[in-house]
């Protein structure tokens, strides 16, 4: 299906909105403390946070530039506040009041008169009118001025990057890390925010797209810092219908408690205040938009805040991490502490997406043991997992070694424990839901079916997860989607198919992601690309991961066409034999520039030829003249392609020669790409003209690797050749074959006159080639 990367608005819609639209605010802080920020109203938003530490503080961010939204649907950049009036109520608990030292200072971060940076430090209670926990606040940029007390300062408003208010607990030392007596819970409510003047409105990307059938994937520990009322208006905005996968995440969800000298996680399972919050919020979002949210939860844990025996262990010791920096530990389905924290977290999502009037949608995500990168050793001896398995398992040491018998059954026991606290996190989720629950498991193929590890199958895709364990199954592979492993993907979702069974209308596809902007370009199209691929596959329910890479890069899926699209190719030949009296032309595009000193510059603008026939003096009886007009007519004159078999150059083999599995080199193995495309070279050296070869003959195709003849592929549209295994790195992958050429009649009449033609004069019947995508 069509896309672009929109890199920026080229004349799509737009609309105005009033500056410090509540839904735009950011909030940011250090961790191990937690804020979110959601709107509670047209003109309203609400700030909690949680503080562990003296010298922890949150920003409420309004920045000048839009860097989150995708670029349609951004706010436009202006830096100037000149003569703009900002006025809000502030409300607000457990943080330091207005009237302070330490209190609410609005940090305004710019460039002064001089182009110099600057930050300047505004006094919220300068410009208060009321209690320090109840005012009313009134900001005029243009007579702004710095300080704890008045006269100050004055604030340059021409241009600012960003300002954020200060929120900070009791106690408050700046730069402190010593942890406060008890946990502060603190918020803040800025209601009936207003601004006015003459830069109190700014532009704002306004385009609704049609759906076109694909759904998005957020995460909490993605969007924590945004309101999920922007995060649903991008959604919408660009054509996504249905279902939102939402990752709770792995870090920022959870309340903290103090267990000696750390912050771990409330084993109760409890959330943090502006987690409940922020998700409240997504979730009613969510059904005011007609979407149905699923909650996926996974067994990833910040490592920082994880309990030591909750950790996944290899046979050393080694705690399974994740590769994120800082990196998340894996939670043990042999712990029951930490299988119980996971249900009662499951249970929390399932109460506030039953507030909000929605399905409980929940999916187990990745759930698997961890196999140490660096060493392929699996993670199955914590002591909980060992006592389990029997007190003293037998150790794996690197899953790429050959297994015994027990070893063989020591994974296969892993895998039915992993299996059964699945179930019983499905059964958690289902005991809670008032009514039906649909539990969705989510596997990552290239991790767990891993060709190097072919026995950690049994382990992370364990039988007890076949169906019907699950209402639908989830599968993701963009590791090998991005580096081209279209052998292993296929071969993936085969075995998948055939080891679990799931019916193909039961199972869900994510396509994505792409982690660096740079990659942008060379991932998108394989990602595009997947999703058609899915939906040809017959899977109904397809996800983008993630919205953040969707905005950060502009990708923008487009709708298919509502016109029904007139077939452009048949796929018949030319009816009538050509003979040496039919005209081939083939013709390049090259601009020419001659120098005042009559050198040349020549550009050449296409990289391959494209032909041109005559088939008119061809013809030799009015028998075939008739059969001309009649296939004329079928093809509609221009409209329709069809073949030609050209009688100069038909083969791989020279021009004409037969063929064999070594005439032309297509590709050069790499270990993981299996889609090569049939060309045909012509000329010597290191850059011959290239020819894709898009119409061979299916019964003369054959092919080779590393110069032996193999039948292990299959041929399919536009001249493609699949492997069902990814040749070898370094192979050279030849091919041989007869072909024709994909044309159209070059015009929509045909002129033939009966006497002419019984005089002996040829018509003209001219064909021109067609350039076709391969």
């Amino acid at each position: 299906m069509s896309f672009w990367l929109a890199r920026e608005r080229t004349g799509q819609d737009f609309d105005y909105l009033q500056r410090f639209d509540p839904r735009f605010w950011t909030v940011n802080f250090p961790r191990p403390m937690m804020a979110s920020v959601v709107t509670t109203g047209p003109d309203s938003l609400r700030v909690e946070c949680e503080f562990h530490h003296a010298g922890e503080l949150a920003g409420l961010i309004w920045d000048s530039e839009d860097t989150l939204d995708h670029p349609l649907t951004a706010y436009e950049t202006d830096r100037n506040y000149e003569h703009t009036h900002l006025r809000f109520r502030w409300r607000s608990s457990g943080v330091i009041p207005l009237d302070a030292v330490h209190g609410p200072t609005l940090t305004i971060e710019g460039r002064d008169a001089n182009g110099a940076a600057r930050s300047w430090y505004v006094r919220l209670w300068n410009y208060a009118s009321g209690t320090p926990e109840d005012a009313q606040i009134d900001l005029p940029f243009s007579a702004l001025e710095s300080g704890f007390t008045l006269p100050g300062e004055a604030v340059h408003p021409r241009d600012i990057d960003r300002m954020f208010i200060s929120l900070v607990p009791p106690g408050y030392a700046p730069g402190s890390s010593d942890p406060l007596p008890a946990r502060v819970d603190g918020w803040v409510e800025l209601t009936d925010i207003a601004c006015e003047g003459e830069r109190a409105i700014i532009k704002v990307g306004d385009v609704m797209l049609p759906p076109h059938g694909e759904q998005m994937a957020t995460a909490y520990d993605d969007g924590f810092n945004q309101t999920p009322a922007r995060m649903l208006r991008t959604i919408t905005a660009l054509g996504y219908r249905g279902r939102i996968v939402h990752y709770v995440g792995m870090s920022h969800f959870f309340r903290l408690e103090r267990v000696d000298d750390r912050l771990l996680v409330a084993t109760d399972g409890a959330l943090c205040t502006p987690a409940t919050a922020w998700h409240r919020s997504y979730f009613e979002h969510c059904a005011a938009g007609g979407f149905e949210a699923i909650a996926s939860l996974s067994y990833e844990l910040f490592a920082e805040h994880c309990p030591d025996a909750w950790q996944q262990r290899a046979h050393d010791g080694t705690p399974a991490r994740t590769g994120w920096v800082p990196p998340s530990a894996l939670l043990s389905s042999a712990n029951a502490q930490a299988m119980a924290f996971l249900q009662t977290v499951a249970v929390s999502f399932v109460s506030l997406i039953e507030a909000a009037g929605l399905p409980v949608l929940f999916q187990v995500g990745e759930p698997w043991w961890w196999v140490i990168p660096e060493t392929r050793a699996p993670c199955l001896y914590d002591d909980a997992a060992k006592a389990a398995l029997g007190g003293n398992p037998p150790v794996i040491a690197d899953m790429r070694s050959a297994m015994d018998p027990a070893r063989l059954e020591l994974l296969d026991a892993a895998g039915a424990m992993l299996a059964q606290s699945t179930l019983d996190l499905g059964q958690a989720v289902r005991d809670a839901a008032t009514g039906a629950a649909e539990i969705l498991l989510l596997a990552f193929t290239p991790t767990i079916l891993d060709p190097a590890m072919p026995e950690l199958k049994r382990a992370n895709l364990p039988l007890g997860w076949a169906y019907p364990a699950f209402d639908r199954l989830q599968l993701e592979d963009y590791d090998w989607l991005t580096g081209g492993a279209v052998a292993l993907r296929r071969a993936a979702i085969e075995f998948v198919d055939a080891r679990l069974g799931y019916p193909v209308d039961q199972q869900d596809y994510f396509s994505g992601f792409v982690l660096l902007a740079e990659d942008a370009e060379d991932y998108w199209p394989l990602i595009d690309a997947a999703l058609d691929e899915a939906a040809a596959r017959g899977v109904t329910q397809r996800f983008v991961w993630a919205l953040p890479q969707v905005s950060r890069d502009g990708y923008t899926r487009l709708a298919p066409s509502q016109e029904t699209q007139v077939q452009p190719f048949d796929d018949v030949l030319y009816p009538l034999a050509l003979g040496r009296d039919a005209g081939v032309s083939p013709e390049f595009s090259t601009t020419v520039a001659v120098t005042a000193s009559g050198h040349e510059r020549r550009n050449s603008l296409w990289s391959d030829a494209r032909l041109r026939f005559d088939v008119g003096p061809g013809l030799r009886s009015e028998e075939e003249l008739g059969v001309l007009l009649s296939f004329f007519r079928a093809r509609r004159g221009a409209a329709r392609g069809f073949r030609l078999a050209d009688p100069f150059d038909y083969s791989s083999s020279g021009m004409t020669g037969a063929p064999s599995a070594t005439d032309q080199l297509i590709g050069i193995g790499d270990g993981l790409g299996a889609e090569f495309d049939l060309v045909k070279l012509y000329g010597k050296g290191d850059e011959p003209q290239r020819r894709p070869i898009t119409r061979p003959r299916s019964e003369t195709v054959r092919v080779s690797v590393g110069g032996v003849e193999t039948s292990g592929w299959t041929l399919g549209e536009m001249g493609r050749i699949t492997f069902s295994a990814a040749p070898p790195d370094g192979a050279e992958i030849r091919a041989g074959f007869l072909f024709d050429v994909p044309v159209r009649f070059a015009e929509d009449r045909l002129d033939i006159t009966g006497a002419s033609f019984a005089a002996g004069e040829a018509p003209s019947v001219p064909l021109v080639e067609i350039r076709e995508a391969s």
